[in-house]
């Protein structure tokens, strides 16, 4: 947005704005942030950056935790949350190494950074373009509690079906018969065009709005594309200004890829394609669904990671509720053209070179994108330098719905991980492709997979309901 400090400090005065907010992503992919009056924002600022403690991120250990956060001006964008008027900005973290600082290269802005560089110096593409869709709930209210001693959730939504007996208009939404339902049936629909037109003011191109089919508040909102480390930086944007409309209006968003039982999950499915001199790579009038032999070998690359990617596209324990068969949500590892239970699915409709294209279906929410956004790159790129070709790979085309598929036919088929274990144990035995380049350095795999390891085995170890109701009287 601005260039130079002069520019912020000249919209802050027109503006009236008192307060500078800064914006850094840990680890998990969760937005931090710390705030001073604007009058402190400087080239002092800008040049040495502002202290904070890493270890609290997730980072690094305490020993070496000292950081500086430096504000990029370009993603700085008009807080309209917050009460005091507020311009906030994202960032980067370096450590400090006197006499100067350097990048901190587990930084999730700093790894997607490495991945468009990467890219460039393979000489394949100088520009990889994502446009990712967005799913998430909107709920009334949720409340939870774990204790050693009880344990629960409760989540509720007044156009759910279960309040049919009780909510007295008649227009509650079916279970899994939320797709494209317009109002009274639709409650959330000003929210959403509430929270695109805020996206739209922070340069977050919105594509359209809907429904999704999940009854109990599941909804969508599309965006346009854009490059790599943009489109990460628009993701949490996006995921905050949703979260932040939920809340002005007393409800609650969450982008959880299965809240609900027996509903539709929220996945995160990222459309994807490559240019090199503005000129499409992903397009061939002759090939597979029109797609170039790169097209095919990139696709090639993300089934042959597929199952290591979950790991960092799908890292939580409730990723896996998701990826279960029946809900449009792929679990078999192939490609195919308008089939969506293929972990790749190319839209038959986009039929011209600039928009010829494909999706990864599996990724969610609990991601972060900096990080999950890099690792499809690379494994994208990995495919294309070897040329894996899928088909003698054997992952497709599948042209027919795989959920239907007899037992035996099933088994010949890759599947993915069905928890984060198996996710985390494919990542750990296949990384090489990420390391290339010094992308993804080895210890922040190594870190990212000891703390998800932790993660899955407080989850294992934690006693369920369901188990009461199934095994207490035995």
């Amino acid at each position: 947005m601005f260039e130079s400090l002069k520019e912020i400090r000249d919209y802050c005065d027109k503006k009236g704005i008192r307060m500078a907010d800064f914006m850094m992503i840990d680890l998990n992919g969760r937005w931090r942030h710390l705030t001073m009056p604007i009058e402190r924002l400087t080239e002092v600022t800008l040049r040495d950056g502002i202290g904070f403690d890493g270890s609290n991120y997730g980072f690094a250990s305490v020993e070496k935790s000292d950081m500086v956060f430096i504000p990029d001006l370009k993603t700085a964008y008009l807080d309209q949350f917050a009460e005091v008027p507020a311009i906030a900005m994202i960032g980067d973290v370096y450590v400090i190494d006197l006499p100067n600082n350097r990048r901190f290269d587990q930084d999730p802005r700093n790894v997607a950074i490495h991945a468009q560089e990467y890219l460039k110096q393979t000489g394949i593409a100088d520009e990889f373009r994502i446009g990712p869709e967005f799913e998430f709930h909107v709920f009334d209210s949720v409340n939870f509690q774990v204790k050693p001693n009880m344990s629960f959730f409760e989540a509720d939504a007044g156009q759910a079906e279960w309040n049919s007996d009780t909510d007295g208009t008649g227009y509650t939404m079916r279970r899994k018969g939320g797709y494209h339902m317009a109002p009274p049936h639709d409650r959330l629909y000003g929210l959403r065009s509430k929270a695109s037109l805020m996206m739209e003011e922070q340069g977050i191109m919105v594509k359209y709005h809907h429904h999704e089919v999940g009854g109990p508040g599941q909804l969508e909102i599309e965006v346009e594309f854009g490059g790599l480390l943009e489109m990460a930086d628009k993701t949490m944007m996006t995921k905050h200004i949703i979260k932040n409309v939920a809340a002005s209006e007393g409800k609650t968003a969450t982008f959880m890829p299965k809240p609900i039982f027996d509903e539709a999950g929220n996945g995160m499915h990222v459309h994807m394609h490559l240019f090199k001199d503005g000129k499409p790579l992903f397009y061939d009038a002759a090939g597979y669904s029109q797609l170039s032999d790169t097209a095919l070998y990139f696709i090639g690359g993300l089934l042959t990671h597929a199952r290591a990617l979950c790991g960092l596209t799908n890292p939580s324990t409730n990723s896996y509720k998701r990826l279960t068969p029946g809900y449009e949500a792929p679990v078999t590892i192939g490609y195919a053209t308008s089939n969506r239970s293929a972990v790749i699915r190319i839209p038959a409709y986009a039929k011209t070179p600039e928009t010829k294209r494909f999706e990864l279906r599996s990724p969610d929410g609990t991601c972060n994108p900096y990080y999950a956004y890099s690792a499809i790159l690379m494994a994208g790129l990995d495919g294309v330098a070897n040329k894996i070709d899928p088909v003698k790979a054997g992952f497709g085309p599948y042209d027919f719905n795989l959920y239907n598929l007899p037992d035996e036919e099933k088994a010949k088929i890759k599947s993915l991980p069905c928890n984060l274990s198996e996710a985390l144990d494919a990542l750990e035995a296949d990384h090489d492709f990420l390391t290339k380049g010094g992308v993804f350095p080895q210890h922040l795999i190594d870190l990212l997979i000891a703390n998800k390891r932790k993660e899955a085995a407080r989850y294992d170890q934690l006693p369920h309901p369901f188990e009461f109701d199934m095994y207490y009287d035995l």
